[in-house]
Parts: structure tokens; sequence; C-alpha cells
């Protein structure tokens, strides 16, 4: 985590739990972080188990240009990142992970600015789970706010163990996600592996060594 109110977000969730999975939602005072609350949000499951909002801070909504409670979370996101958002989401309200993604929020007017999500799940019972979430960034141009962000496209992504990993949080590598289909915003090298590359788990094998 980078950003300072994703790292404020994460250690009053943290501070919140008390070394259980999740807080219970209805332990999150919003008077506690009344200076995050107009970057924050709150995700629902709906009849469909896809992640919709519940609420979104003020400045959330104008920097997407619309009020975002009751929509889809993945409407935020380009195409071919709307499947890796529903497995990320999923992931939060099913098994209580914490996810940090790293993304570039893009304009109809082709203008782009830095962000950083924060997903942390929240216990609301096997029926009802929650997700609170910011989105942070420390660039804010002139026209953010004006100039509304359309689509999200995901640079990395990292899924972070709370028990462990706490203290150090600014200095784990993330994980890229390079675009796995061709546009005019990918460079060739990565669209494709090398033809003698294969993949072992999370790792991209080169067959190399000398031949003689």
């Amino acid at each position: 985590m980078k950003h300072n109110g994703t790292i404020a977000l994460f250690q009053y969730w943290n501070n919140l739990r008390d070394g259980r999975p999740a807080p219970r939602r209805t332990e999150v005072e919003p008077a506690d972080i009344k200076t995050l609350l107009a970057d924050t949000f709150i995700l629902e499951k709906d009849t469909r188990g896809a992640a919709i909002f519940r609420l979104a801070g003020t400045r959330l909504c104008a920097i997407y240009g619309r009020e975002l409670k009751g929509f889809s979370f993945s409407s935020l996101w380009r195409g071919r990142d709307e499947r890796l958002v529903g497995r990320l989401t999923a992931s939060v309200f099913d098994t209580n992970a914490v996810v940090v993604v790293s993304f570039e929020g893009a304009t109809h007017r082709k203008r782009s600015n830095p962000f950083e999500l924060l997903l942390l799940p929240l216990d609301g019972g096997v029926e009802s789970p929650r997700c609170l979430g910011i989105v942070s960034t420390d660039s804010k141009p002139f026209w953010l706010g004006a100039d509304p962000i359309t689509q999200g496209q995901i640079e990395s992504v990292r899924v972070v163990d709370p028990d462990r990993e706490p203290v150090f949080l600014k200095n784990r590598p993330a994980i890229s996600v390079p675009g796995l289909y061709r546009s005019d915003y990918d460079s060739p090298e990565h669209i494709l592996p090398p033809s003698n590359a294969r993949r072992i788990r999370h790792l991209v094998v080169l067959d190399g060594g000398r031949e003689e």
C-alpha cells in the first residue's frame, strides 16, 4: 500500500477486527474515519452474487461523475478486467481476503490518472457479506472531478495476509497484470509470452541454455 488514505483505512480495519478474520459491519463508526469518508465505499452482493455499491463517498461519486449507490462495481472497469474484478470481490466476500489494486482511471477525453484501491471484508453474516473499500490517489490534476473517469485498467494486484504483513505493507512487491488482449494501449511485449515459455503456478519459465 502506497497512499496515506489506503494505509489509514487498513489500520483502522485491522485494529477493529482485533485478530478476527473481519470486523462486524455494525462496528464501523463513520465518525472514526471521517477524514476518509469521501473516498470510501461499501459493497454488498446482489441476488446474482455480484458486487454492487451499497454506499459511496461524495468525492468518489464526483470522480466517476455519477451517484454510485446501486451500481455494479464491475461497471467501473474496462471489459477485459471485469472478470478479474469479479473474482477479487468474491474472494473478499467468501474468504475474507484483503486486496490491493493499482489501476489507471481513464476518461472519454483520453485523460488518465493513477489510483489505488483497497478492499476489506466485513462480517455481515452468511446472508449479508459486505466489503469496505477506498479509492486513493496522490495525483489530483485540475480536471479530476470535472471530467469523469469512465473505466479503470488494472495494473497490479496484491492479496494481503493482515496477520503477517502489516509491518511491510509499503515495501512488498505487487503482481503486475498485463493486458490479456491486444489493444492500442498494450505494448507488444506484454501481449503474449514467447513461444518457448511455459507456466508453472504463478511463474513463467523460459526454456534456455546454450546449444552445443
